[in-house]
């Protein structure tokens, strides 16, 4: 038996920074960062709007900004999906 073993996944054990990493991730699923953001902006968002709601209930506001953002996420997701079906059927069938 040799002392050295070859690596099972050599193209993740390089050295590369974080940085690079995600960057990686983020042109591999263009839409999961794109997902995030508009989360973060419709919460944002719902927060800055929570002091001028006006007569209507915290409660039936914040429920809304919860629906917003998670129909904002699934979207993105779908969107994703749909993106890669065409990316890889259509684009670059494999018969």
């Amino acid at each position: 038996m040799s002392s050295r073993q070859e690596s099972v996944f050599p193209e993740y054990e390089t050295e590369t920074t974080q940085t690079s990493k995600l960057l990686r991730k983020f042109k591999e699923t263009p839409f999961v960062p794109i997902g995030m953001a508009g989360f973060a902006m419709v919460v944002g968002y719902g927060l800055y709007r929570l002091k001028h709601r006006g007569d209507m209930k915290m409660s039936l506001h914040l429920i809304h900004v919860r629906v917003a953002a998670q129909g904002f996420v699934v979207g993105a997701i779908t969107c994703g999906v749909l993106y890669s079906m065409f990316r890889e059927y259509v684009m670059d069938p494999k018969e």
